[in-house]
């Protein structure tokens, strides 16, 4: 399994961004074609302080291949320049090729 975790700074409107993630974003990114799962959610720490993330997004496909596939179609294309009307704060990626233990 091929996985992009996407880290999103936190906003100056925190509000706006989930408005904006539930209605427009993560619709758009759950429309890759070769997706296998997508989740998302607001980060929350163990102690109460405030977290390094303000929203995590987890998009697995199954191999690099078919990630790099969908990302560079018009669908991924379009999902990606989404981010720069909701992501002013930035966002931090990074990809993992998958193993699998149990």
């Amino acid at each position: 399994m091929y996985r992009i975790v996407v880290n999103y700074h936190h906003p100056e409107d925190p509000q706006a961004f989930l408005e904006y993630y539930r209605t427009t974003h993560a619709p758009l990114a759950k429309n890759l074609s070769g997706l296998s799962n997508y989740t998302w959610g607001v980060a929350e720490s163990l102690d109460g302080s405030q977290p390094p993330y303000f929203v995590s997004a987890v998009l697995d496909w199954p191999s690099k291949e078919a990630a790099l596939a969908d990302l560079g179609s018009a669908e991924g294309q379009a999902a990606s320049a989404d981010m720069a009307n909701f992501a002013q704060a930035g966002a931090s990626m990074y990809a993992l090729d998958l193993e699998t233990v149990v």
